[in-house]
Parts: C-alpha cells; structure tokens; sequence
C-alpha cells in the first residue's frame, strides 16, 4: 500500500479543523441554552435538540474529508509487473569551439548561442538518445550516447574555445568522429546536428558527410554567424577584452559564416541547413523532421507498478458524505413543554 501524490496527505488536517470547528460550535449552543436554566432541565423540555447528532454530522463530514484526501493522494495497492519501452534515434550534436566562435555578431556571442540552441535540443527530447561532440582544429566525443539528459548538459556547460588546445575549424573532422561514435551496425535511426560558423579548413567536410551518408548518418546543418563577418574579440586572463584576432600581417582577422558549405554538407546526407535566429525557430524545424524519422527500440524495462484504488476512498467519502446529508440534526421525540421565544 502507497500514497502516490503523498504531497496531499497534509491536507488531512484539513478534517482536524473541521472537528474542532464541531466541538466549538456545540459548545458555543450548550453555553446559549444553558443560560436559560439548568442546561439537564432545558433539553429535557426541548427534546428534539440533539448535541450528538450535531456532533455526529460534523464528525461524518471529518472523516468524508480524510477519505477524499486519501483519493486525492492516490491510494495505490497491489502490483503487477510492466514491460516499459523506450523508443527513439540517436542524435549526436557536434559544436564547433574554435576562436572564431567568440565572433559577436550573435549576442553575447556565436560559442554562448550555439550553447543555448543544444540546450535547447536537450529540452525537446523524450526518449532519444544524444551525445556530444566538441571541435576546433580537431575533434572528440564529450559525451557519448546518453539518456541522461542531465548528464549531457553537464558536459555542454563544459564547452569553451580553450577546450581544445589545437585552434582551427575542422569540420571533415568531426563529421568523421560523431559517424563513428553511432552503432556501426545499424543503417537508420542516426542523426546528426552540426552547429558551426562554416569555416572549415582544408579537412575535407563534403567527403566526410557522403562517408556518415553512408552509415546512415543523416546531417542537420545550424550557420552560427553572419555572411557579412566579425573580427574575434581577444581577451587578457582577467577576461578584460584587449583587442582582436590579427593575422601575420597585422591584419584584423574577419570570420564569415560559410552557408554555402554547410548547405552542400546537409543536402548530401538528406538533410537541411538553417541559419541561427534569435526565435531559434530552426530549432523547431529541425526537431519536427527528427521527430519523423523511423524510431528504434532504444531500452526495455520490467518494472513494478502498483495498481491505483484512489476509487475506493472517494466512492467511501461519497457515501458518508450522502449520509450526513440524510441525518437531521433533531430527534424526533415530542416536547413536553413549550419554551417561548428562546433565542439561541
């Protein structure tokens, strides 16, 4: 036997006050009479008054409450045994963590929104699977295949441009990576989310995406950044800004999202490339076609779970409650004399 919203049972209480709010109101009518006499001698001229019915009722609609608070918590017993089932596909997002992201044409800036846009991901799953994958000038699993999304978002809060010592925006990379970090034996129910600037160099990206098309990898491109480009804000070790990004030359260094390259790496897999918005309503876009993929059965567990009887108590309460409405609060015995005027 269990209560499951055991969070109501304070409301037992609840008939606690009813009781006492009983007991003070027939004390206050036995105080009232018994200024008129010896309290013994008034009732027995007045017969039909009955201090316990009064009481009586009261105590019925007490104990009424106690059994629809134990509905209201969910009386549960007995059990049965459940085969639950999980069903979803494998997502692996892979987030670009090169110098570059720090760029500010998207507030505070690219790194902080391609954050928020996993984090979103995170919070619209419901039985898929995700894992993590951070890259720069090279790539590496964060977090591998989970259904702990906590988990995941432990890892995401770890993500920073100094994560990976070799800078650089290897794109072929860390396609190669997350493909490889899916079940190598399955075909289908793999997608893969890449949030980057675009700026990929020299690692081959195209190849790698018709390789994860291949294995059943389908790809979700996100652009984090502007065509129009930013120069890379450059930071002293108090996180004081001192300056930007310069190139050999002296020359401010200006990073461009590449849309054209993140476009061609999604259609090859079947995918779709959208561009970050403030709204994040590519978010939406992209979970809905994921939502539509075939799904796997990703775990089966054989559980416990009790039987609910919140109906016996409620029907119970039900029925005291029909009572006390069908009891009088008088007796039914004749007055043998007439009090006049007795103002209670």
């Amino acid at each position: 036997m269990r209560f499951a919203n055991s969070e109501y049972l304070i409301l037992l209480l609840v008939s606690v006050g009813i009781l006492a709010l009983v007991w003070w109101g027939v004390s206050r009518r036995k105080l009232a009479l018994a200024r008129f006499g010896d309290l013994a001698l008034v009732l027995r001229d007045r017969a039909e008054i009955s201090f316990a019915r009064q009481g009586g009722k009261g105590a019925l609609v007490a104990l009424a409450t106690v059994f629809i608070v134990l509905s209201l918590s969910r009386f549960q017993c007995g059990t049965h045994l459940e085969m639950l089932k999980r069903e979803g596909i494998d997502l692996i997002v892979a987030v670009d963590v090169s110098r570059s992201m720090l760029a500010e044409d998207l507030k505070p800036n690219r790194l902080s929104k391609a954050s928020q846009e996993v984090r979103g991901i995170i919070d619209s799953l419901k039985g898929d699977r995700i894992g993590l994958v951070a890259f720069a000038g090279e790539a590496f699993v964060q977090c591998p295949l989970t259904l702990d999304y906590a988990a995941a978002t432990v890892f995401l809060d770890a993500f920073n441009t100094d994560l990976i010592p070799q800078q650089g925006t290897a794109i072929g990379e860390a396609i190669r990576v997350a493909t490889n970090a899916f079940e190598k034996a399955e075909r289908r129910h793999k997608a893969l989310i890449l949030l980057t600037d675009g700026e990929d160099h020299g690692t081959q990206p195209i190849e790698a995406a018709r390789k994860a098309r291949e294995a059943g990898v389908r790809i979700y491109s996100i652009g984090i950044g502007s065509p129009q480009g930013e120069p890379i804000p450059v930071f002293d070790e108090n996180g004081n800004r001192k300056g930007f990004l310069k190139d050999e030359n002296g020359q401010i260094v200006v990073t461009r999202l590449d849309e054209a390259t993140l476009r061609e790496i999604a259609l090859e897999t079947g995918g779709k490339y959208y561009r970050a918005s403030p709204g994040e309503m590519e978010l939406e876009r992209i979970m809905a076609e994921i939502a539509g993929l075939e799904k796997k059965e990703l775990e089966g567990k054989l559980l416990t779970q009790y039987e609910d009887r919140f109906q016996w108590p409620l029907m119970i309460g039900i029925m005291i409650l029909i009572m006390e409405f069908l009891m009088s609060e008088r007796t039914g015995g004749k007055r043998r004399r007439r009090i006049s005027e007795v103002t209670i």
